[in-house]
């Protein structure tokens, strides 16, 4: 007799292929998930009381975009890129990853939970860098570029209204250290 196959709705089914698919689940859970835990939840805890939040916030990440120099060996061992390219993408990275760091070390540092930080991540890793360039050369190009104004004006304006530790039922990490600094308050 002929084995018969469930029909899923298209969303249902497109999670079904991503949770069968490794590459995905190591890019969307498996990575946010580790290295929220190893460069958040471990490292900022020890560097708090030594360096205060603020600098703790700044300091870690650059130890994130280290640990993804790894792309820099897989790039040279592919050989599609010359030595020249493979650097500046890997100082690009470097740096976006950095700041990227910052951010989640921020949200992690003012809410003292992980699960912002590592839903921050996976997002990121799934919506990739944002191509500006092709945004630049849309048809819609205003209204866009309008979108993209709101999104980090709105941004700036709620990041630490949103990631109040009030809002918040654990203490932040911020209690770690005796006195308040900016990041903190």
């Amino acid at each position: 007799m002929a084995r018969e196959h469930v029909q899923l709705p298209v969303g249902l089914k497109n999670v079904a292929d991503c949770l069968r698919d490794l590459c995905w689940l190591r890019n969307h859970v498996v990575a946010p998930l580790t290295e929220e835990l190893v460069f958040r939840a471990s490292m900022l805890p020890i560097l708090v009381p030594c360096t205060g939040p603020t600098a703790s916030i700044f300091i870690a990440p650059l130890f994130f975009g280290v640990a993804h120099f790894h792309h820099v060996i897989e790039q040279l061992r592919v050989g599609h890129d010359s030595v020249l390219d493979v650097l500046v993408c890997a100082v690009f990275q470097f740096s976006y990853t950095s700041v990227f760091g910052a951010y989640t070390a921020f949200i992690f540092t003012r809410t003292g939970h992980l699960v912002g930080p590592v839903l921050c991540h996976s997002f990121c890793n799934w919506m990739g860098f944002p191509a500006l360039g092709l945004a630049l050369q849309h048809p819609q190009r205003p209204m866009l570029m309008l979108s993209y104004e709101l999104g980090l004006l709105l941004f700036a304006l709620l990041l630490f209204p949103l990631t109040d530790p009030l809002l918040f039922g654990m203490t932040p990490i911020c209690s770690l250290i005796l006195e308040s600094r900016s990041a903190c308050s």
